[in-house]
């Protein structure tokens, strides 16, 4: 690495600035996103409007209180460009998402869209350590997820070698890092954890590769994994948070000189922490559930975004600009299992494809080390016989590694082998992870 610590002319004017120099450009800008949804997005036109609100009422950012939420609901009720608010010939990228009823949630991109998404995600890496001529290892997957294009173009845009591996293939990742000798990964945690072994299977020390830091993000990890991961590959580890709604990754992002939770890149992206019952805005530092709306998107416009995740907004350290805790949880179903959101009902859709199978199910999630694990118990009807039970199985976790993107371990129970609740209410989840 050339330089660890940012100096001061290293930053950008906006990471710089006073708090009441940022709030004057969010206000700008979140009055020009409101009127730009409002607009040219029928949804948002009708969904203001049901409120009794209006562009105009944006007077102060606190009076983005009054406008309406956004779900992964309206991105599915309004699939594929619904939500677009500019004409198609203007979107130059499209990405997706997986969600429970097998469509995707689909997010476009302007070029300004994508110039400032690799804006971002560049002044992540920077923010991280990273600098020109630094060569970058990507392990990402690439394609409709945001993740490995989002990186991609962000480490370009800051002037590093970008090697653009994407996932899988853990031998070959190994003998790139040590062939190409890049000074960052990006990746998911547990995806390293398991480069970490396999460099320790083949009989070779991953604290002596090149890798000095890792940027890592999709899915939620704990200090103690950071911890696990720095000693074991001997990098500094890094948060960056995001999600395709809002823009990919990049939306927020540790700064390695105090590695004390995601910078939000402000200028961009307004957070707001909501009370996941109520939807009441809650003061900074009170845990709830996480809320954001574009401030500079022109494709896909996204006003007060409900995340789900659950964390709280910290007040600015390294940058001007405030950062997220740890995210604790969901407020919803998701399950997230090594970087793959997982919903239970995706799983009932394939089960429910195969006539020799029971509707019942559960999904038990577990945790081995830092690794979650994923097992399914899955129901024979009453007619099925005991010697297709091998082959069920495995014909379902090849349909849920190929339809969902996951590896799980398939029980096979028999006939009303599935606990039933007299609640009404299926008990589809069971989570056996350690609460602390």
């Amino acid at each position: 690495m050339v330089q660890r610590t940012p100096a001061p002319s290293d930053l950008e004017p906006i990471e710089r600035a006073s708090r009441d120099e940022l709030q004057a450009l969010q206000l700008q800008r979140m009055q020009w996103s409101l009127k730009h949804a409002y607009d040219n997005v029928p949804h948002y036109r009708a969904a203001f409007d049901a409120a009794g609100v209006h562009p105009d009422d944006l007077r102060s950012l606190a009076d983005l209180a009054k406008f309406p939420f956004t779900t992964k609901k309206e991105l599915r009720d309004n699939y594929p460009f619904g939500l677009f608010a500019v004409p198609q010939d203007r979107v130059v990228r499209v990405h997706a998402s997986s969600g429970t009823t097998g469509k995707p949630t689909v997010v476009g991109y302007t070029q300004n869209d994508i110039d400032t998404w690799a804006n971002v995600v560049a002044r992540s890496i920077r923010a991280a350590g990273g600098r020109r001529g630094d060569m970058v290892h990507i392990s990402y997957g690439y394609g409709l997820f945001t993740g490995g294009l989002g990186a991609h173009y962000g480490a370009e845009r800051l002037g590093c070698t970008v090697i653009p591996m994407s996932g899988g293939q853990t031998e070959k990742q190994v003998q790139l890092i040590q062939d190409f000798k890049p000074s960052i990964i990006m990746v998911t945690p547990s995806y390293m954890l398991n480069i970490v072994e396999e460099y320790q299977r083949q009989g070779l020390d991953p604290a002596a590769s090149s890798l000095k830091v890792g940027i890592f993000g999709a899915e939620p990890w704990t200090d103690a994994m950071r911890a696990e991961i720095e000693q074991r590959a001997g990098i500094d580890a890094v948060d960056i948070y995001g999600l395709s709604e809002v823009m990919g990754p990049g939306v927020a992002s540790e700064c390695i000189e105090s590695k004390d939770g995601p910078v939000i890149w402000e200028d961009h992206f307004y957070p707001e922490i909501i009370d996941p019952e109520t939807g009441e805005v809650l003061p900074d530092g009170e845990e709830g559930e996480l809320v954001f709306t574009s401030l500079s998107k022109e494709a896909l416009p996204i006003i007060r975004y409900r995340t789900r995740d659950l964390t709280r907004l910290l007040p600015p350290t390294s940058r001007a600009m405030r950062r997220i805790g740890k995210i604790t949880g969901r407020s919803d179903d998701m399950l997230i299992i090594r970087g793959v959101n997982v919903f239970p009902t995706q799983i009932e859709e394939l089960i429910c494809k195969m006539p020799k199978l029971s509707p019942q199910y559960q999904l038990v999630v577990t945790r081995d080390g830092h690794l979650d694990k994923l097992d399914v118990l899955a129901e024979l009807r009453a007619d099925t016989p005991s010697s297709e039970v091998d082959s069920l199985a495995r014909e379902l976790e090849h349909r849920i590694k190929t339809n969902v993107g996951v590896s799980t371990r398939v029980k096979m129970l028999p006939a009303n082998g599935i606990e039933r609740t007299l609640t009404g209410k299926a008990r589809r989840v069971v989570d056996q992870r350690p609460k602390n």
